[in-house]
């Protein structure tokens, strides 16, 4: 069977609409991958598990002195409630929260740069802030032809504390400390709900070692605003097309697909798969990882969770078959994470598009910037590499997380500021 950029782009253009996490749009792409699967031979299960969904029903951030304005905002899903009549307080610029514009904030109402950080948001707990306002986009955005992102605060977060916060443009923030706003009122109202999403697997028996797996894994969700046709549509296509070789080719090794819901808010979709199957996941051998891919304009790029032999073979490998791509040891913030911390090495392929030449998390992300040619490049790597793996005399990746990479995993964890919040409670 002939890999088909062809076949790829179409499937990306069925899938290729808002999916956020526990919507039924989410749930109809799930069902197009299904189908998919379906229809290659190789039967697909959806697993549904549960995600906390926050809604924001009332946001509103009001400078109160020394003038009277009310900014665009969006309020943070899960965040603390104010009182309806909303929360007045003073209102300071803390910058990127050193410890001198922190020193004495408590009870304010305060403006970060940038979005949320464990250490940034465990820092303004402790100093006892009252309300939060984060910032995103550039000076240059014009207001029609970009969006307001909505964020989440995650468990994680919580885990230090709780308070109302909200999100605002660069372009506002600049306007409000410019003009020295020092009183601000915050309203935020909102409550929490949960929300059903769903994993697609899709499972290849092994014809001589069915108790070794292979997994392969792409998540299907976007964000809001989004086409998600870069992230991850494409990653998801990829892997269709992967399985549908080894549907004709059958592997000596077992490969389960997945295709992941709610990787957009914390990869909700692969924590839960790897809790659902406790068991089976010690059978797991390496996880094949593919998030983000398609640019026209772009480069790929290999990312070794697992020891540094793997990360120098893959240098060779790249070379002797003649791929351009990098290669190195590290994590990726995608769906390997879970698996990783659970002792599962994995490789992440990714096709990231050049400067100024695609477009993430937001209205931009479309099929303008993509071709069924890079998305076929794409594939040939991954399917190249997976051959090897899933038909091997003996697998040579160890079944073990290094401790360099361990530390890197528990680190985009905080394994370490979670477990001094349980004792410090």
């Amino acid at each position: 069977m002939e890999i088909c950029g062809k076949r790829e782009w179409e499937l990306l253009e069925k899938i290729g609409f808002t999916r956020i996490a526990g919507s039924p749009e989410e749930e109809k792409a799930a069902q197009i991958l299904k189908e998919e699967c379906d229809k290659i031979g190789v039967p697909a299960i959806i697993e549904p598990f549960e995600i906390e969904q926050g809604i924001v029903e009332e946001a509103k951030l009001e400078i109160l002195e020394p003038f009277r304005q009310e900014y665009p905002v969006t309020g943070y899903q899960c965040a603390e409630n104010t009182p309806e009549e909303g929360l007045v307080a003073d209102f300071v610029y803390v910058e990127n929260g050193d410890d001198v514009s922190l020193r004495d904030v408590r009870g304010k109402i305060v403006l970060v740069n940038g979005f949320m950080r464990v250490p940034l948001f465990r820092k303004l707990m402790k100093a006892g802030v009252a309300g939060i306002v984060t910032m995103e986009g550039e000076l240059r955005d014009k207001r029609e032809e970009t969006d307001l992102s909505t964020r989440k605060l995650r468990r994680t977060l919580r885990t230090f504390g709780n308070v109302p916060m909200v999100h605002t443009r660069v372009a506002d923030a600049m306007d409000l400390v410019r003009k020295g706003a020092c009183k601000a009122r915050l309203v935020l109202q909102g409550r929490t709900e949960e929300r059903t999403s769903h994993n697609v697997v899709a499972t290849v028996l092994g014809t001589e070692r069915p108790q070794e797996i292979l997994s392969f894994g792409a998540h299907y969700d976007s964000v809001a605003f989004s086409t998600g046709v870069y992230d991850n549509g494409a990653g998801s296509v990829i892997n269709m097309e992967v399985l549908r070789y080894f549907a004709e080719h059958p592997p000596k090794r077992t490969l389960k697909f997945m295709w992941y819901g709610s990787e957009e808010i914390g990869l909700e979709g692969s924590w839960a798969y790897v809790k659902a199957h406790k068991e089976e996941i010690s059978d797991h051998l390496l996880m094949i990882n593919v998030d983000v891919a398609g640019p026209v304009l772009g480069a790929d790029r290999i990312a070794a969770t697992a020891e540094e032999k793997l990360a120098t073979y893959l240098d060779y490998f790249v070379k002797i078959h003649g791929f351009a791509a990098e290669t190195k040891q590290g994590i990726y913030s995608s769906d390997s994470i879970p698996f990783a911390d659970s002792g599962v090495p994995a490789v992440n392929f990714t096709r990231f598009g050049a400067q100024g030449a695609a477009y993430i998390h937001n209205r931009f992300d479309t099929l303008e910037f993509l071709s069924a040619q890079a998305l076929e490049k794409t594939t040939r790597l991954v399917l190249a590499f997976s051959q090897e793996m899933a038909n091997a005399a003996v697998l040579p990746v160890e079944r073990k997380i290094p401790q360099n990479m361990v530390e890197e995993v528990e680190k985009y964890l905080y394994k370490k500021e979670l477990s001094e919040a349980a004792e410090e409670k």
